[in-house]
């Protein structure tokens, strides 16, 4: 445990080194930022007609995951490809460090990373509470969260194992990206075509769970074990991977 720390820690300090984190944060929280402010003026105008619903901002944490789709390559393509490019990961697989303690400190400095992010988002529901009354839903907030750090927790996952399979961070970029499209967009398509297996089609979707249940307050088992599987999937081909390194 001490050996993911030491690497997450590392990884972590080392985005703030780069200009990475920050082009990333403002990729991020700008398009949030601008959303947010759109749905306060959407709601105020309402309120002042006489209609509408009271904002939240369960959009926003549904922005923040769709913006992962783009970003989470971008955050995870160098965690390891660039090591092996750069030679220095034989390095690293000759130190007393396991190969799924090095996969997974990898993959736990990028969720710091991200986790970073989701704190500062939290600025938009303290602010919204103060608008409506007698108060937002913070248990629906609380899931919105909950949905938001175990599919970012997949998200980056997948991304450290597609990077621990490539020299080249470019390609490990192109195929997570590639990854992520269709299990976002593309794998749930053929539902409505279909008279069955819809189900399982949907269920194998990146935003179904999160979208459909999650964030709207419904933290289903089924939707927590199938980001922690995907979790646990990138975290197994990481290592994988890493041990191929070492026995070639």
């Amino acid at each position: 445990m001490n050996n993911i720390w030491t690497i997450a820690k590392r990884e972590y300090d080392n985005y703030f080194s780069s200009p990475l984190a920050y082009v990333v944060l403002l990729a991020m929280l700008l398009p949030l930022g601008i959303y947010f402010t759109l749905i306060l003026l959407f709601t105020s105008q309402n309120a002042l007609m006489g209609g509408g619903s009271a904002p939240n901002t369960l959009q926003i944490n549904w922005l923040f995951i769709f913006l992962m789709v783009f970003l989470a390559p971008a955050i995870t393509m160098r965690l390891i490809s660039d090591e092996a490019r750069m030679g220095t990961l034989e390095l690293m697989l000759t130190a007393p460090v396991k190969d799924f303690e090095f996969v997974a400190g990898k993959w736990l400095g990028a969720m710091l990373f991200i986790l970073t992010a989701a704190v500062i988002t939290l600025v938009y529901p303290l602010v919204l509470n103060n608008f409506v009354s007698p108060g937002i839903d913070w248990k629906m907030v609380i899931a919105s969260y909950i949905g938001l750090i175990l599919v970012s927790s997949a998200m980056l996952a997948l991304g450290v194992g597609i990077s621990a399979m490539f020299s080249n961070q470019f390609a490990a970029f192109f195929v997570t990206l590639g990854l992520f499209f269709f299990l976002w967009f593309f794998v749930n398509m053929p539902v409505s075509l279909l008279p069955s297996g819809g189900e399982i089609l949907n269920y194998l979707s990146l935003s179904y769970h999160f979208s459909e249940n999650i964030n709207q307050g419904n933290v289903t088992l089924a939707g927590i074990v199938y980001y922690l599987s995907l979790t646990a999937l990138g975290l197994f081909v990481g290592t994988s991977a890493i041990e191929i390194r070492r026995w070639r």
